[in-house]
């Protein structure tokens, strides 16, 4: 069975009040995004981050630790 993992990555998080966006935020020293993205290889190579909100950022973020992620604009 092949399973596709997405993650919804596109929020700005305003109630956060910061210039950095919500998913770049960091827990036990790395960004919640990658904690998602550690679980989803767990489980498959097929991961889909759909971003919005400062998407190059995030897009460059992720690239620079992890190979064979797609991306999708909401």
């Amino acid at each position: 069975m092949s399973i596709s993992v997405v993650i919804l990555a596109a929020g700005q998080g305003t109630r956060m009040k910061s210039s950095t966006p919500k998913v770049l935020h960091e827990i036990s020293g790395k960004p919640m995004l990658f904690h998602a993205i550690d679980a989803a290889k767990a489980l498959s190579d097929d991961i889909t981050v759909v971003l919005y909100h400062q998407a190059d950022r995030i897009r460059e973020e992720v690239l620079s630790h992890y190979d064979n992620i797609r991306f999708h604009m909401q």
